[in-house]
């Protein structure tokens, strides 16, 4: 929803975690929002003005169901509490109505109650590292652009033992924070698994722990099944294998984490272990799930159906005996019940007083009166039996419903843990280090690293440096394609986000000053969809940049300007590059291929050169990936187009081409024309240019030529006499 201000209001619920969450933010960044959020549906009003393309599930509503007073009401009948106050939301405005709108939206869908939403929660923007959509994708976070999940930070980092610890662990990537507070304890944590590696042993008591998020939204639903439950059984009754290695360790964070698992309800392990089989059946329509001894109506019932096998045995064996009558038997099917079945030779032998129920081939089968009597009390005692077990099995839900906040808690903090222990298990195996967030701005890492690239490459990775300060906040990088600028560029901004996260960086050391957002602007393509070319993207996100960068944002950019002449796009390189540097002053990696730009280090504050090496060896070129100060001393681009394959001829023609251009080093004949020129300017521009393309006989001679007037030959003789004057 939205406010008239331009305030945008959401909310959304975490239907496995239990959680209501609410934010408001602005038009601008609903698209990255919605790029974390990934929802399934998505609820609008009718009258909402914004276009959501390329969403899915996008359901209007009325807009009456948004409105932030009614909104409001609904939060605080769910919750049962008089305002709004503890939970940070009295304040807030359209994203309360958002909120009753989603409200109502859960319950029309479920049409009961859930107990399960449990807490809400409002996420400030403030408390949060800013990352748009394409900032998102360019990173390859948690999906490669190939639409792959594999090669990403979420893949290389996601050892959890268990799926509600993988979904933690992706919500922290996608949302970093900037409280330096939890950051800390975060850090510290795992800095004291790592001491004590005592990550080892509590992962292996999580493995197979299960889902209990999901579990627990299933039992606040009444939908969970019983392998369900026997699930949360044994979670349970592994508590204290998970609480063991963890136990005495000087972590605030995890102390915090360990109460409350300790906390969860006592009788709840021993009531599922007193109420479940051990192996209980996958669906509750046919009965078994529930232990013997757990309730004794419903053992009595068991005892009185199980019983039916040995007597049946017993008439069959008496009945054989009585008639004579050697092939009887005496069986039970679901559609005509209990009956004796006689071969159709053996017929004349059946006693008349037996009742005929059914022929078959080859057979006939009877009911006698002592049957029949069986038969009624059997049935009855298995219907009441089913009957039973699916009642106390519904009273077994209810008992969980009661505790079900408690074991929330345990299933957030097993969660958290798990994300923990494996951020410490991927610190120890790839040998990364504990970032230090300092008040000071600035950032500075020592022998950085990309964490994905690093761990694709067959040979060892060639780390590098950065530092950026008050006096240094743009870096000018040059160097040839394929050299690793980019690659640089986004171990850099990786960095930063995993320490935002709290956890270990690959770096021998970094430490990082106060962070705000991270923009990226790096590859580009068409978007045809919205009708946009691949130079219109490139300048769009580049004005996002402009717009939103401040002192304490992180900004990559790559390769500004190539979409259009060489001209147009150096101008538009450097004047982007003076504004960041000089107005939003923000921390700026600046790759590029125009060399001119190598010049802002003298003309503006604050900008420095450096490249990336690499070397010629003979006709081939070496990549050394190293970062070295000062600006490249070419581009080395012929070099490039050979590596990729081009054929030795071109190349050959590229180098003299090449040597051609430099020798000349001339500008061009005019100015560059505007699109939007008048007519009068191109006329003006067409006569300033005429002496210099055409000479003045060649053009006296094409003015005095009436072509309307010419016969073939005369015009073949025209032509003629202008080449020999272009000869002259």
């Amino acid at each position: 929803t939205r406010s008239g201000a331009g305030t945008l209001g959401l909310a959304w619920a975490d239907l496995a975690a239990g959680y209501l969450l609410l934010a408001e933010t602005t038009p601008a960044q609903l698209a990255a929002e919605l790029e974390r959020l990934q929802p399934v549906e998505i609820l609008v009003s009718e009258d909402f003005p914004l276009s959501l393309t390329g969403a899915s599930g996008v359901r209007r509503r009325a807009p009456w169901l948004f409105a932030n007073d009614s909104g409001k009401r609904q939060l605080q009948e769910f919750f049962g509490v008089h305002d709004l106050l503890g939970f940070g939301a009295e304040d807030l405005g359209p994203a309360l109505g958002a909120a009753g709108a989603l409200l109502g939206y859960i319950k029309e869908t479920q049409r009961q109650a859930v107990p399960h939403l449990s807490g809400m929660r409002v996420e400030q923007a403030s408390e949060s590292l800013g990352l748009d959509a394409h900032t998102r994708r360019h990173l390859e976070l948690v999906e490669h652009p190939r639409g792959q999940n594999e090669h990403t930070l979420f893949a290389l980092l996601d050892r959890s033992c268990t799926p509600m610890g993988a979904r933690l662990l992706k919500r922290w990537l996608q949302r970093p924070l900037r409280l330096r507070t939890v950051l800390g304890e975060r850090h510290q944590a795992i800095e004291v698994l790592l001491d004590r590696r005592s990550f080892e042993e509590f992962r292996q008591a999580a493995r197979g722990f299960g889902d209990l998020e999901r579990i627990l939204a299933r039992v606040a639903l009444k939908s969970a099944r019983p392998r369900d439950l026997s699930t949360l059984r044994d979670a349970l009754a592994s508590l204290p294998k998970l609480l063991l290695p963890l136990s005495g360790l000087d972590s605030p964070l995890l102390q915090r984490l360990l109460h409350a698992i300790a906390a969860s309800p006592p009788d709840c392990a021993s009531l599922l272990q007193r109420a479940l089989v051990d192996e209980p059946p996958a669906l509750i329509r046919d009965g078994g799930m529930l232990a013997s001894g757990f309730d004794s109506e419903l053992d009595e019932l068991r005892t009185l159906s199980e019983n039916a096998d040995a007597f049946l045995l017993q008439m069959e064996a008496r009945e054989r005996e009585r008639t004579g009558i050697s092939t009887l038997r005496v069986a039970y099917n679901r559609v005509h019940g209990f009956y004796i079945e006689v071969s159709r030779g053996q017929l004349e032998r059946v006693p008349i007083e037996w009742t005929r129920r059914q022929t078959v081939k080859g057979a006939e089968r009877y009911i006698t009166e002592e049957l029949k009597a069986f038969e009624d009390k059997v049935l009855s005692a298995r219907e009441r039996a089913l009957s039973r077990e699916k009642a106390l099995y519904e009273e077994l839900l209810e008992a969980l419903i009661a505790v079900l906040a408690p074991l929330q808690e345990l299933a957030r903090a097993v969660a958290e843990l798990d994300v923990l222990t494996t951020l410490a298990q991927r610190a120890d195996e790839l040998d990364w280090r504990k970032p230090e967030l300092r008040q000071r701005p600035g950032i500075s890492i020592r022998r950085g690293r990309h964490p994905v690239v690093e761990q694709v490459l067959d040979g060892p990775f060639e780390p590098n440096d950065l530092e950026m300060d008050e006096s240094r906040r743009m870096l000018v990088i040059t160097g040839p394609n394929m050299g690793g600028k980019s690659t640089y560029m986004r171990q850099v901004a990786l960095i930063v986000l995993l320490a935002h996260i709290g956890s270990f960086v690959p770096a021998e050391s970094a430490r990082i000053g106060p962070v705000d957002r991270i923009f990226t602007r790096i590859g580009a393509g068409d978007d045809l969809a919205a009708g946009r070319s691949t130079f219109m993207v490139e300048m769009s996100e580049t004005a996002a940049i402009l717009h939103h960068a401040t002192a304490h944002s992180l900004v990559l950019m790559d390769e500004i300007g190539r979409g259009t002449s060489t001209y147009d796009g150096l101008a538009i390189a450097k004047a982007v590059a003076l504004e960041l540097a000089t107005r939003n002053r923000c921390y700026t990696l600046f790759a590029t291929h125009y060399f001119e730009l190598t010049q802002l280090a003298v003309e503006a504050d604050g900008v420095a050169n450096v490249h990336v090496e690499a070397l010629e060896h003979g006709d081939k070129l070496v990549f050394l990936h190293a970062l070295k100060a000062g600006p490249a001393p070419r581009s080395f681009g012929i070099n490039v187009a050979q590596l990729a394959g081009i054929p030795a001829p071109v190349v050959r023609k590229a180098k003299r081409l090449l040597a051609a251009l430099e020798a000349r080093q001339q500008e061009p004949a005019g100015p560059q024309l505007s699109l939007f020129a008048s007519p009068a300017e191109l006329s003006a521009a067409a006569a300033e240019a005429e002496p210099e393309i055409i000479p003045a006989p060649l053009l006296e001679a094409l003015r005095a030529l009436q072509p309307d007037q010419l016969t073939p030959r005369e015009a073949l003789a025209a032509i003629y006499q202008l080449h020999a004057l272009l000869g002259e």
